[in-house]
């Protein structure tokens, strides 16, 4: 290795500009104004078609970005630069993304779709393609006939092999009851062969409700997410820290709907009962 190595990347932060909060350390809320213009801008009543799609794209590069640098590892690299045949200090040591870890990001049809792709394409881009790997399941909401949720149903599914070692990533934009997600990440521990690393949950928007029920269900489950909507709490709750009095906070409609939120991302991303 060249003597000529900057202590300025010996060491790099994992993680920047996050929320405070009191849900523990499994738990990233990205404090990041870009991003919060263009959420906003999409969970915005008026908002159509293709807009849409093409900001859910841009937010999951950003996401993804974020979950990288995160959650996966590391190593030290020595390159080589062009320069080096002009002078013998042409060589840049610092750290970089281990291309060697395996991935796999699981499309939730319907609204995972495009989030999934997304992240499919750029681990492609980053790690080596041939250890990423896109999965695909159907989840949907059960109901009662007051249209309240009462739980999740797993559907038919396509998973490509197992997951030893790998990084699994739920791109899901939504998380509101936490009940798709947990069925989930439940699946994948029972019935897929293989012990991951880590079980990442990718989303846009997320309610209390939805970290406690994966806090609960699943406390080695990873969360990233935009921005955190508590819409449904008292004033005097809202005034505390996000998590500090979680079981009185609330983000979600007697429907189940996220509040403020942005509507059911799955009919406005595929133009569903419009």
């Amino acid at each position: 290795m060249t003597d000529w190595v900057d202590s300025a990347y010996a060491q790099m932060p994992r993680i920047s500009g996050e929320l405070e909060h009191a849900y523990g350390d499994n738990v990233h809320i990205l404090a990041d104004t870009f991003l919060l213009t263009h959420l906003g801008f999409l969970c915005a009543k008026g908002t159509g078609q293709p807009a849409i799609n093409h900001v859910v794209r841009d937010l999951y590069r950003y996401l993804i970005k974020a979950v990288l640098n995160g959650e996966f590892p590391r190593r030290v690299a020595t390159i080589t630069t062009r320069m080096i045949d002009h002078a013998p200090q042409g060589q840049w040591v610092g750290q970089v993304l281990d291309e060697q870890q395996r991935a796999i990001t699981v499309n939730i049809l319907r609204a995972g779709t495009l989030p999934s792709q997304v992240c499919y394409d750029f681990l492609n881009k980053t790690l080596t393609p041939s250890l990423v790997r896109q999965d695909h399941v159907v989840m949907a909401r059960l109901t009662n006939e007051a249209g309240e949720v009462t739980g999740a149903h797993f559907g038919d599914s396509k998973i490509g092999g197992d997951i030893q070692d790998a990084i699994v990533l739920f791109p899901d934009p939504m998380g509101a009851t936490g009940g798709s997600l947990s069925s989930a990440i439940s699946y994948y521990k029972d019935q897929v062969e293989g012990t991951p690393k880590k079980f990442v949950c990718v989303n846009l928007i997320v309610t209390p409700e939805y970290i406690k029920r994966l806090h609960d269900d699943h406390p080695d489950a990873v969360v990233y997410a935009v921005r955190l909507d508590r819409g449904g709490s008292p004033a005097d709750v809202l005034a505390e820290k996000p998590g500090v009095r979680w079981d009185e906070e609330r983000g979600l409609t007697d429907k189940q709907y996220i509040i403020p939120g942005g509507g059911g991302f799955g009919e406005i991303m595929n133009n569903a009962y419009c």
